[in-house]
């Protein structure tokens, strides 16, 4: 899941180079451990246990789609320079990318949590000092007639 979040996010965005996509600007210091950060918490967050009814999947998806946006070449994504024009793409969208790139850590590293703290719990998976202890059940006490 890990290398997939990767290459789906990395290729078409050019920070993975390679000869499908073509990028305007250069790939900027932050963008790299983002785009690792981002497949490191979306492979951990897909490895843990879920447990039964749970969910999450959405909000995932959202900030993973969020980082795209965060990593993105700000004068290739036609739809902020269609509101903002290409001066606005690159002095007021550019600057707000990393401000986007740490909202969506932060949420994929609470999705990563939150999931972690509702996980499923057997005697296969988890250590003892984690296992929800059991409570055995009392014998019938009989009451008085």
């Amino acid at each position: 899941m890990a290398a997939a979040t990767a290459a789906i996010v990395g290729i078409p965005t050019d920070v993975l180079d390679t000869d499908y996509f073509t990028r305007m600007t250069s790939v900027r210091w932050w963008e790299y451990p983002v785009l690792t950060l981002t497949a490191v918490l979306t492979g951990l967050w897909a490895t843990i246990p879920r447990a039964s009814g749970t969910r999450g999947q959405v909000g995932v998806a959202g900030a993973v789609t969020t980082v795209v946006f965060a990593v993105a070449c700000p004068v290739c994504n036609k739809i902020v320079v269609g509101l903002l024009g290409l001066s606005g793409a690159l002095g007021i969208w550019a600057p707000m990318q990393p401000i986007l790139a740490a909202l969506s850590l932060a949420a994929l590293s609470a999705a990563v949590v939150i999931r972690w703290r509702r996980r499923t719990c057997s005697a296969g998976t988890c250590p003892p000092s984690e296992r929800t202890p059991t409570v055995p059940e009392s014998p019938a006490v009989a009451s008085p007639p």
